[in-house]
C-alpha cells in the first residue's frame, strides 16, 4: 500500500531528523531519544500490564491538561484499573513524569508496526483514550485489530486536514476504526459526517472542566506574592518573540501606573531568556529571584509548569502565540480566574477564542496602538475591567460538562468493570 509505505518512510525520516538534532546539541531531541531507550524492558520492569489497565495518550503538556479531567474521573470511578499515561513530546513527559494521578508515565514509542505490536502486548489495555489528536497509524490499527475500544476526546477538525483531502484515505480509515470520537463543536461533527463517520458526537471541550477545577486547587506562590508587593500584575503566558517585542514596545512608552510584568515564555532555552532580558534590561529571572536576587518590575519565568498558578496573581493576562502561524495558546486558564485576556490577531482556528472575543471577554490586538488603547481602558475604567473579567469567567463556567458525557458513554458501553 503506497500510502502506508510513504507514512513509514516519513516515520523513519523523522527519527533520523531527531537523531541529527540530538547530535547537534538540541536538548529536547536528546530527551526524546533517551526517554525511549530500552522502553520494552522498562515497561516490563515497572509491572505494566500485570493488572487491568487504561491507557491515556497525550501529545504534550497542553493535551494532557485538556484530558486530565477524564483521566482523574476514570481513576476515581474505576479504582480496579491502573492508569498508563504516555506522551509523545518531552515538553509533556518531563513536566508530568511524576504525576501522581497515573500509575505509570512513559514516552510513546515511535509508531512502527513492531513497536505498536510489542507495546500493546506488554500493556494489554482494556481501553485506550487519545486526547484531541495524535493519529498514529500502527498503534491505532493494532488496537482495532485486537478489538480494544479506542476513544478520541476533545477532538477538533478543520477542512484543511488530511482526512478531508482526496489523498487522505488511509487516515479516514483510521477515524473509522475509532470506537467513538468526542468532538468539541458542531463544525467538527459536520466534517466527520461528511466523510461517513457516524461514530461521533459533540461533548464539548474537556479543557473547560480542567480549568474550572483550578479554582478548587490550593496553590500558593509566596515568592510571586513578594514580587508583586501589592502592585497590579500583567502576566504574559506562553509568549513568542513577536509577543515579547510588542510587550516591550508598550512597556517602554506606556503609563504603567506602577504595574509589574511577568513573562512566562513558551520556550525557556537559555538564548531565548537572554533575548527577553535584552528587551527588558531590568528583568530578573525566577531562578535568580529564588536565589536572592533583588526584585525588579519585570520577572521572567525560566521553568515550565507554573503558568496556571501564575494567572491567579494577574490583574490582566496576555496569552501569547497570536502573532504566529500556529495561533494562540490556552486563554481559558486566565479566563477562569475572571481576568481580562489580551490575545494577538491569529485566533480564528480556536473556537473558544472566537466566541470569547465576540462576547468581549477576550480582547484581540493587532499591534501597539490597540494594545495601548485596551490597557488604558482596563487600567482606568473599572466598569470596563469588571465587565470584561466577568464575561471571561462566566464563559468558562457555562461550558463545563464534557467529562461527564464521556464517562457516561464509557459506563453505558461497559468497556470497564467496576468489580
Amino acid at each position: 500500500m503506497l500510502a502506508r509505505a510513504i507514512y513509514n518512510t516519513g516515520i523513519r525520516l523523522y527519527r533520523a531528523g531527531v537523531g541529527l538534532a540530538a547530535m547537534g546539541g538540541k536538548k529536547k531531541a536528546s530527551l526524546w531519544l533517551n526517554g525511549r531507550q530500552h522502553w520494552r524492558s522498562r515497561m516490563q520492569q515497572a509491572g505494566i500490564g500485570r493488572h487491568p489497565l487504561i491507557w491515556v495518550h497525550a501529545a504534550s503538556l497542553g493535551e494532557f491538561e485538556q484530558g486530565r479531567p477524564v483521566l482523574e474521573e476514570l481513576r476515581r470511578q474505576y479504582p480496579g484499573y491502573k492508569i498508563l499515561l504516555t506522551f509523545f513530546s518531552p515538553s509533556g513527559y518531563e513536566v508530568r513524569k511524576d504525576y501522581p494521578g497515573a500509575d505509570y508515565v512513559c514516552y510513546l514509542p515511535l509508531d512502527t508496526y513492531r513497536n505498536a505490536r510489542d507495546f500493546i502486548d506488554i500493556a494489554r489495555p482494556a481501553l485506550a483514550i487519545f486526547i484531541k489528536y495524535e493519529f498514529w497509524y500502527h498503534f491505532l490499527t493494532e488496537l482495532y485489530t485486537r478489538k480494544i475500544p479506542v476513544l478520541l476526546v476533545s477532538g477538533i477538525f478543520r477542512e484543511g486536514q488530511i482526512f478531508f483531502k482526496g489523498y487522505g484515505g488511509m487516515f479516514r480509515r483510521l477515524l473509522q476504526q475509532l470506537t467513538h470520537i468526542f468532538v468539541q463543536n458542531e463544525a467538527s461533527l459536520r466534517l466527520l459526517q461528511g466523510i461517513g463517520i457516524q461514530t461521533a458526537s459533540i461533548s464539548g471541550d474537556t479543557r473547560f472542566d480542567r480549568v474550572a477545577a483550578l479554582l478548587t486547587e490550593q496553590v500558593s506562590l509566596p515568592l510571586m506574592e513578594q514580587f508583586a508587593g501589592g502592585h497590579r500584575l500583567l502576566v504574559a503566558g506562553s509568549t513568542w518573540p513577536e509577543d515579547e517585542q510588542l510587550l516591550a514596545s508598550w512597556w517602554q512608552q506606556a503609563d504603567r501606573q506602577g504595574m509589574k510584568l511577568v513573562i512566562a515564555p513558551h520556550e525557556i532555552h537559555e538564548s531565548h531568556i537572554r533575548q527577553i532580558q535584552s528587551l527588558f534590561p531590568t528583568a530578573v529571572t525566577w531562578s535568580a529571584l529564588k536565589a536572592g536576587a533583588a526584585p525588579s518590575d519585570v520577572l521572567v519565568i525560566d521553568n515550565i509548569g507554573m503558568l496556571t498558578a501564575l494567572y491567579r496573581y494577574a490583574y490582566i493576562a496576555y496569552v501569547g502565540g497570536g502573532f504566529g502561524k500556529d495561533g494562540i495558546h490556552n486563554l481559558l486558564e486566565p479566563a477562569v480566574y475572571r481576568k481580562p485576556v489580551i490575545i494577538g490577531p491569529e485566533y480564528s482556528k480556536y473556537f473558544e477564542a472566537v466566541e470569547l472575543v465576540a462576547l468581549k471577554g477576550a480582547l484581540a490586538v493587532s499591534g501597539l496602538t490597540n494594545l495601548d488603547d485596551y490597557m488604558k481602558r482596563l487600567l482606568n475604567e473599572p466598569a470596563f475591567y469588571e465587565k470584561t473579567a466577568s464575561v471571561a469567567g462566566n464563559y468558562v463556567m457555562d461550558n463545563k460538562g464534557a467529562t461527564g458525557k464521556i464517562l457516561q458513554y464509557i459506563q453505558e458501553n461497559r468497556f470497564l468493570s467496576r468489580e
